[in-house]
């Protein structure tokens, strides 16, 4: 009898020990420091300093989307940022996407703002329009990220595929912009919140244009993640009309290993502090808490979902 006593004191021991080495990390993965993801995961860790002070909290620069689920999957990460597609095709294990089997450990934390597809161009590389791609140089964004597969998908709607194009080159936002600046590609596409670096340094560079995607695109895609959006006129200098495009939401996502208490907190925290995030970036902005329990492929983490009924958001 002694010796259960002993067992299971131990094994409490060992419980209490797993919940406290969940608390005391939350590393914050993101993607590209040219991106969206970066500079408000950075926002995010100084709100959970704050929030878990207890907490060692750490940001990691990634590929973005697919790495950042398949390193959640692994327990390698405690919150991450995703696109919508991507989350859907981690949740069903699609390994054309990059995950070899079902990503089952995800849980959502909440839905935040949306990446507009924008596809910017050399004003004298002659493309307008989805159609002028074939033959060019283009950036389709690092290989499996959630960029590169928005890329794939935008460019089989409109009936064409890599084949069709003069050079790919797989690559995030900061680098393939410096190869459009000294001429070695003629476009980039570039899945990032509005007003996104990348851009706004190309823009103040050399003359662009925004190539349109129009409306009847998305049937064509065939994915509910997959919206009409509008990038406003002077998002960035030099267009002075507003542009026809594609927008496809983020995610915070989490895995089911990480505590009630902790994604709790995180989630509070974030909406209690959004001011933090919009001083990281403007894209933050469309972040709204009547918004963020809606539209995930997967289940909601319990400590998510615990604030939303708190905050009246969930019944």
């Amino acid at each position: 009898m002694k010796q259960i006593r002993i067992l299971l004191a131990a094994v409490a021991a060992l419980s209490l020990a797993a919940s406290a080495h969940a608390a005391d990390f939350v590393n914050v993965l993101t993607g590209g420091t040219s991106g969206v993801y970066y500079p408000m995961g950075v926002g995010l860790s100084q709100i959970y300093s704050k929030a878990m002070p207890e907490a060692k909290i750490s940001v990691q620069a990634t590929k973005a989307s697919a790495e950042n689920l398949n390193l959640l999957q692994a327990g390698r990460g405690e919150i991450a940022f995703t696109l919508g597609d991507s989350l859907s095709d981690a949740w069903k294990g699609d390994e054309e996407a990059g995950f070899k089997t079902p990503l089952k450990k995800l849980r959502t934390v909440a839905a935040i703002y949306s990446n507009y597809i924008q596809i910017v161009a050399a004003a004298d590389s002659g493309i307008k329009t989805l159609a002028d791609l074939k033959g060019k140089r283009l950036a389709v964004g690092a290989p499996k990220s959630g960029t590169e597969l928005n890329s794939r998908a935008i460019l089989k709607a409109a009936g064409m595929s890599y084949k069709d194009l003069g050079k790919v080159e797989y690559l995030p936002f900061g680098e393939s912009i410096e190869l459009m600046k000294n001429r070695q590609l003629d476009a980039s596409l570039i899945s990032a919140g509005i007003g996104v670096a990348a851009i706004r340094d190309l823009a103040t560079s050399v003359k662009m244009t925004i190539v349109t995607i129009p409306a009847d695109i998305v049937p064509k895609i065939g994915d509910a993640a997959y919206q009409v959006a509008v990038i406003p006129a002077k998002t960035y200098e030099g267009q002075n009309a507003e542009v026809a495009t594609i927008k496809v939401q983020n995610f915070l996502v989490t895995h089911e290993g990480v505590s009630n208490e902790v994604v709790y907190k995180m989630t509070k925290s974030m909406f209690e502090n959004l001011d933090t995030l919009y001083a990281a970036h403007a894209a933050a902005k469309a972040i709204t808490k009547a918004d963020a329990a809606k539209g995930s492929p997967i289940p909601l983490h319990p400590g998510a979902e615990k604030y939303y009924r708190e905050a009246g958001l969930m019944k």
